[in-house]
């Protein structure tokens, strides 16, 4: 018969399982603390990096997007804030305040023709031409993240992606599956007919039809009924240059 472990035997398991324990904890904190030194550093030699590299990280785009970059991986946010050290040293703060104001601008000129959605490329183009005198050149990259900081108005500005191409929507229209296989289907040439929508997404009429005609009412798609073959036209200004639509001294 196999003897069962006396009051000892479980008194020593017991100590030797505290044991263990400690010895975890204080290597779990040696480790915590050797990587809390470690970000320190790392951060020190981020602000000693953007000290000396700060002309290119406003003025170059690129620059800016790789700084960012390695910015997030040691969990600082320049743009958390207009004060502090990175405002105070780069004015990033400030930079994309600025851009914010100017891509909401943008957004509620064009929204009479696209509806509150509009190309990614499309408003950094608009954007750009509204800052010619501007000393910052900027990039898709800079737009994404101004667009970022502008959640705090509420759930009107979301990038959309479809396919590889991406939209900012500046309304909170909520957009289902149906509405997005369409408009991926109208980037071809920046419209489609019910027939064409039947055909290729393997839709009844009234599916086609009533997806269409949301988005038409959501003044996200213009009909267009002059064609001899008399198939109506969805057109969507998101898709298409807003500056075909528009002049663009008035945007």
């Amino acid at each position: 018969m196999r003897r069962r472990p006396g009051i000892g035997g479980l008194q020593n398991a017991a100590a030797a399982r505290d044991q263990y324990r400690l010895l975890g904890e204080n290597v779990a904190k040696l480790r915590t603390d050797l990587m809390k030194e470690q970000l320190s550093t790392f951060r020190s030699q981020l602000e000693d990096f953007a000290r000396k590299h700060k002309n290119d990280i406003r003025k170059n785009p690129a620059f800016r997007s790789q700084f960012h970059e390695m910015c997030a991986k040691i969990g600082v946010d320049p743009l958390a804030s207009n004060k502090g050290f990175w405002a105070e040293l780069l004015g990033i703060g400030d930079f994309y305040y600025e851009l914010g104001v100017q891509i909401v601008d943008i957004c509620l000129a064009t929204r009479p023709i696209n509806g509150g959605l509009i190309s990614l490329e499309e408003l950094c183009k608009l954007l750009g031409q509204r800052r010619k005198g501007a000393r910052e050149a900027i990039s898709q990259d800079d737009c994404l993240r101004a667009i970022s900081k502008l959640k705090v108005l509420g759930n009107g500005f979301e990038v959309i992606s479809l396919g590889k191409k991406k939209l900012v929507r500046s309304v909170p229209t909520e957009l289902n599956k149906d509405h997005n296989e369409i408009l991926e289907l109208a980037q071809g040439q920046g419209f489609v007919t019910v027939d064409e929508v039947e055909r290729r997404l393997s839709w009844s009429s009234g599916r086609a039809t009533d997806a269409l005609e949301t988005l038409l009412e959501e003044g996200l798609a213009m009909i267009d009924d002059g064609h001899k073959d008399s198939r109506r036209r969805y057109w969507f200004p998101c898709i298409s240059s807003v500056s075909s639509f528009a002049p663009t001294d008035t945007i």
